[in-house]
């Protein structure tokens, strides 16, 4: 986009993390937000801060995961900051767990919100992103969206999902006015792990490395960036875009490095 100044962004998972952040990047830019979560008492604070910035938030407590509740969303935006400009598919959770001690309720709960989520934003926002000057679509995948890993079945199947819808509307939207940015952030400093379903132990080890990844607002500017340029993939955080390097020149032999380690640890 060549302006982000008086335009209207909805950002789902905006109650914390790279959402939240992502929010007040856009406001501090001169955007008004369209908060987008399932936490009433995070979407309040994030509103406050907006506010204080002399933007414009409305809050909208939506699960992604509900057909009904996504449909309705674009006409309350659009009654609420009367058009929609940009449209962040953030919302996220994992499981970290081998398949097979995986219970359906947990692939049902995180296909809901990661892939279901980012399929319901596209589909019911565009219609309205195609009646703005220009507009922008963000999904946001993940390094596991890049390859398969030990313990993320169902979180990479739902990223690589979040891929593929983004490079098959990357392809469709050609000559239009809405451009699409697709998202691979490796470790960043967010709360996705406290409401993964993984065991504790590995829980806490994985919540002290995030902690030190990086910062959510950094994310945020390489966002923002890659949506002004107009860039369809960004590859953030060096352990991502080692990922990304490995499996373009060894596809295969990526895997093969990842099941030599798995063998490894176990033993």
């Amino acid at each position: 986009m060549k302006q982000i100044s008086g335009r209207v962004a909805v950002v789902t998972g905006a109650g914390s993390g790279i959402g939240r952040a992502l929010s007040l990047a856009l406001a501090e830019r001169g955007a008004d937000i369209a908060l987008v979560d399932v936490d009433p008492a995070r979407l309040t604070e994030v509103q406050e801060a907006i506010q204080a910035l002399g933007r414009n938030a409305s809050v909208h407590q939506v699960d992604v995961a509900s057909r009904d509740q996504m449909a309705a969303l674009p006409e309350e935006v659009v009654a609420q900051h009367g058009a929609v400009h940009i449209l962040v598919n953030n919302a996220g959770v994992s499981v970290n767990l081998p398949f097979e001690q995986q219970d359906v309720d947990d692939l049902e709960w995180i296909t809901g919100i990661n892939y279901w989520g980012v399929m319901y934003g596209c589909r019911y926002f565009l219609p309205y992103l195609h009646q703005a000057e220009e507009a922008h679509i963000v999904n946001v995948s993940s390094s596991a969206g890049l390859t398969g890993m030990k313990g993320q079945s169902s979180y990479a199947a739902t990223k690589f999902a979040v891929l593929g819808l983004s490079e098959c509307l990357y392809v469709e939207l050609a000559g239009s006015k809405v451009g699409i940015t697709c998202v691979h952030p490796g470790a960043v400093a967010t709360n996705i792990l406290e409401a993964a379903r993984m065991e504790p132990e590995h829980k806490a080890r994985m919540l002290k490395m995030f902690h030190l990844s990086m910062p959510p607002e950094k994310a945020a500017r390489l966002i923002i960036r890659a949506v002004e340029k107009n860039r369809f993939r960004l590859v953030f955080c060096p352990e991502s875009r080692l990922l990304a390097l490995m499996k373009r020149l060894s596809p295969v032999g990526t895997l093969g490095l990842q099941r030599l380690l798995n063998r490894s640890a176990s033993g």
